[in-house]
């Protein structure tokens, strides 16, 4: 059965700017991974945050192209993450682990959608394993380095009403595979997981 899905009253809307809703704040000092944060809604959020005073970690599956793309912007790094790939995920999160440096800010941008039907190494559907699961897994790494009052962002999209997730069948294995409902599936479990951590992290000080 459906539920009735509205907006929460946060007083931002589709129209609303990056620089907006950070409201002024002055984020010297604070730490930032915006994964895919080199194209779209990644990159304007990259510049929000970096021209408030925020070090920006870029992780791009491409980095030559994140290179080009965030070339001149001040307070930026790039690394290289491909999240379809667990060993990357895990290299990128133990190397930042290993600098010894705290995490404030994680948004979870990187996204594929309505790719034809692959699957990663082991077996995952493309979107569900990229969108969700790769980003499940980096922000579990990460969590030794969040700082209290660290905020974590997991970033869905409307598309998340073509299709909940289906844990019978999540790879497509005996179903014909759908590639806006498989997007939709990915949406799904991206706003689920935003869910369950903010009701597990926030006895940590995270949200």
């Amino acid at each position: 059965m459906q539920t009735e899905q509205r907006p929460l009253p946060s007083g931002y809307g589709m129209r609303t700017e990056a620089r907006e809703a950070l409201g002024g704040r002055d984020l010297r000092g604070k730490v930032a991974i915006v994964t895919g944060g080199y194209s779209g809604l990644g990159l304007e959020t990259t510049k929000a945050l970096a021209g408030a005073g925020a070090t920006v970690i870029v992780p791009a599956r491409t980095p030559e192209k994140a290179r080009a793309a965030l070339a001149g912007i001040a307070n930026v790094e790039q690394a290289a993450l491909d999240l379809a790939d667990p060993a990357s995920i895990d290299a990128f999160a133990n190397a930042f682990l290993r600098s010894g440096r705290k995490l404030d800010i994680l948004i979870n941008n990187a996204a594929i959608m309505a790719s034809p039907l692959t699957r990663d190494a082991r077996g995952y559907e493309a979107q569900f394993a990229t969108n969700h699961l790769g980003h499940f897994q980096l922000t579990a790494r990460l969590w030794p380095a969040m700082n209290k009052g660290a905020r974590v962002v997991s970033l869905s999209s409307i598309g998340h009403r073509r299709a909940p997730v289906n844990l019978e069948d999540p790879n497509f294995d005996t179903t014909p595979y759908d590639k806006w409902e498989a997007y939709g599936r990915a949406k799904s479990a991206n706003s689920l997981f935003a869910i369950g951590l903010d009701k597990r992290a926030q006895a940590h000080g995270v949200r």
